[in-house]
Protein backbone atom coordinates (compact mmCIF):
# COMPACT_ATOMS: atom_id res chain seq x y z
CA UNK A 1 0.00 0.00 0.00
CA UNK A 2 1.40 3.66 -0.84
CA UNK A 3 1.99 5.49 2.17
CA UNK A 4 2.27 2.39 4.60
CA UNK A 5 3.35 3.46 7.95
CA UNK A 6 6.39 0.53 8.26
CA UNK A 7 7.40 1.51 12.36
CA UNK A 8 9.25 -0.85 13.87
CA UNK A 9 6.50 -1.22 16.64
CA UNK A 10 3.43 -1.49 14.43
CA UNK A 11 5.69 -3.98 12.34
CA UNK A 12 6.78 -6.18 14.82
CA UNK A 13 4.21 -5.50 17.75
CA UNK A 14 5.33 -8.75 19.76
CA UNK A 15 8.91 -7.31 20.13
CA UNK A 16 7.44 -3.38 21.19
CA UNK A 17 9.37 -4.15 25.07
CA UNK A 18 12.82 -5.27 23.64
CA UNK A 19 12.73 -2.37 20.71
CA UNK A 20 11.69 0.24 23.65
CA UNK A 21 14.70 -1.25 25.72
CA UNK A 22 17.18 -0.98 23.23
CA UNK A 23 16.28 2.28 22.18
CA UNK A 24 17.21 3.38 25.50
CA UNK A 25 20.41 1.58 26.15
CA UNK A 26 21.94 1.13 22.81
CA UNK A 27 22.60 4.30 21.51
CA UNK A 28 23.65 2.76 17.92
CA UNK A 29 19.96 0.46 17.54
CA UNK A 30 18.55 3.88 18.38
CA UNK A 31 20.65 5.88 15.69
CA UNK A 32 20.13 3.08 13.04
CA UNK A 33 16.14 2.92 13.89
CA UNK A 34 16.26 6.73 13.92
CA UNK A 35 17.45 6.64 10.17
CA UNK A 36 15.38 3.63 9.54
CA UNK A 37 12.09 6.33 11.15
CA UNK A 38 13.33 8.96 8.94
CA UNK A 39 13.77 7.01 5.77
CA UNK A 40 10.71 5.39 5.98
CA UNK A 41 8.42 9.16 6.43
CA UNK A 42 10.62 9.79 3.23
CA UNK A 43 9.36 7.05 1.44
CA UNK A 44 6.12 7.55 2.90
CA UNK A 45 6.29 11.18 2.04
CA UNK A 46 7.02 10.59 -1.48
CA UNK A 47 4.51 8.26 -2.44
CA UNK A 48 1.57 10.37 -1.04
CA UNK A 49 3.04 13.15 -2.94
CA UNK A 50 2.38 11.03 -5.92
CA UNK A 51 6.22 10.02 -5.88
CA UNK A 52 8.13 13.27 -7.80
CA UNK A 53 11.04 11.07 -7.79
CA UNK A 54 12.54 9.16 -10.19
CA UNK A 55 11.87 4.89 -10.19
CA UNK A 56 15.49 3.87 -9.51
CA UNK A 57 15.95 6.55 -6.72
CA UNK A 58 12.54 5.62 -5.08
CA UNK A 59 13.78 1.89 -5.65
CA UNK A 60 16.88 2.81 -3.74
CA UNK A 61 15.40 4.44 -0.72
CA UNK A 62 13.21 1.21 -0.73
CA UNK A 63 16.02 -1.12 -0.85
CA UNK A 64 18.19 1.26 1.89
CA UNK A 65 15.24 1.12 4.10
CA UNK A 66 14.95 -3.05 3.47
CA UNK A 67 18.31 -3.14 4.35
CA UNK A 68 18.23 -1.17 7.60
CA UNK A 69 14.85 -3.02 9.18
CA UNK A 70 16.78 -6.49 8.29
CA UNK A 71 19.87 -5.45 10.55
CA UNK A 72 17.38 -3.91 13.51
CA UNK A 73 15.16 -6.95 13.10
CA UNK A 74 18.44 -9.22 13.70
CA UNK A 75 19.90 -7.20 16.72
CA UNK A 76 15.87 -7.11 18.17
CA UNK A 77 15.86 -11.07 17.50
CA UNK A 78 19.23 -11.62 18.69
CA UNK A 79 18.98 -9.59 21.99
CA UNK A 80 15.77 -11.72 22.65
CA UNK A 81 17.67 -14.89 22.54
CA UNK A 82 19.92 -14.18 25.12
Amino acid sequence: MLGENHCLILDFPEFTQRITELNAADSQFAADANQYHELDLEIRTLELDGAPINDEDMHQLKHRRSLLKDSLYQRITNAVKR
